[in-house]
Formats: structure tokens, sequence, C-alpha cells
């Protein structure tokens, strides 16, 4: 019998993954840790970028009305769905990445970019870099209060971020009833040992961390 597949990253995303796991014939368990809330923040001048850098699509979705005066800039999104959250906003997309947002920022430098905006989460990994002249935090991930984790046994987790990993790390006491499918290979570090079985996807993407978790739910 497959062992059901369990999202816990935040909605829209959680959502998504949730409904392409029963696509594929499987059981979904919906649980996220985080819920993402908009911050306030103030919007520089455009003529002080030369381009816009997008790390999330969540950035896109809670960086409300301010996000219309880069649609010049042209954007640099850390992923696919990055990208088409952004073509869907009215920006123009001229990079898309295929790693995380380090690599995509020493691409954008290798480019050319000297005076990017990063439009990023409150917690984040990149605290500066180069091709950035500036970074404003536009949403946050606040942990939800209360996670039943005892629907995990028996499962597969998908971890997506770093963050998730270390959460679901401090959660979790029988960490031997439950397989996880890591994002990457940092976010399979940060889950710490003692897991049933881990797998790590072979592309930052998430079909491809869904896949790794199906060969772990047979």
């Amino acid at each position: 019998m497959s062992r059901p597949l369990a999202v816990l990253r935040p909605e829209p995303g959680n959502a998504a993954t949730a409904a392409a796991i029963e696509a594929a014939g499987r059981m979904a368990i919906r649980l996220p840790l985080f819920d993402i809330v908009a911050l306030a923040w103030t919007a520089p001048p455009v003529e002080d970028h030369d381009a816009l850098i997008l790390t999330s699509a969540n950035a896109v979705r809670h960086a409300g009305t301010a996000l219309a005066r880069y649609a010049a800039l042209p954007v640099h999104a850390v992923g696919a769905a990055t990208a088409a959250a952004a073509r869907a906003a009215g920006l123009r997309v001229v990079a898309t990445g295929i790693a995380d947002g380090r690599a995509l920022l020493d691409a954008a430098q290798a480019g050319g970019v000297t005076r990017g905006l990063l439009l990023t989460g409150r917690e984040r990994a990149v605290a500066g870099h180069p091709a950035l002249s500036g970074i404003r935090a536009v949403y946050a991930a606040d942990p939800v209060d209360r996670v039943d984790v005892t629907m995990l046994a028996g499962s597969v987790a998908l971890v997506h971020s770093v963050r998730a990993a270390e959460r679901l790390a401090a959660l979790v006491g029988a960490r031997g009833e439950i397989a996880v499918a890591a994002l990457s290979a940092a976010i399979a570090a940060a889950l710490g040992t003692g897991w049933r079985a881990v797998a790590i996807a072979d592309a930052p993407i998430d079909a491809a961390t869904i896949a790794a978790a199906c060969t772990l739910a047979d």
C-alpha cells in the first residue's frame, strides 16, 4: 500500500502541490507549517535600480500596488512559478533560474546587474550580494500555532525550505515513522538524522520533490 504524501508548505503552494499529488492518484495530507502574511514596506525609487530580483512568488503576491512601479525593470526570477507570477502581474521577466536565490543573484551579476532590488521574505537566506543595492521584505512566513504532527506517522513529508526542515525537526519526536523528500541537499541537511528515509529532489522544483517522495511512498 502506498504511503500518503504530506505537504508542509504554506498556501497557496500547499494546495497546488496537494492537487498535483492527487492528480497522480496518490493521497495528500495538507499540513502547512507556516502562514504567509504581507508586510508594510517602503518602495525605493525605480531609478535607483537596474533590475528586480524575485526569489519567491510570494513576493509578487504580497508586494501590493507598489509592485507596478517597477514594471520597466527587467526581472530575474528564481524559478518558473515565480516567473509566471511576475508575468501575470505585468512584469518583464528576462531570466529564470533553476536553482536557489544565491545562484540567481550570481547569474544576474554575471549578466551585468549591479543595482538590483530584491523583494523577498522577512526570513531569508540572502543578506547581501554584489548584484544588489536594495533589499525589501514584503512578506513573512509565520509559524502555524498548532500543528498536528501525529498526522505524519507513516507518511512521506515534502519539505520545500530550510525553515520548514528546521521546524519539522523541532516538532517531531518519533522521526523513524516518517520519511522525508527534500527540495535540495541543504534542506535535507537541515532536517537532521533519524528519519525513516530521506530523498533529495533531482532538481529544486515542486515536481521533482513530488517524484522523490513517490520513490519513498511505495
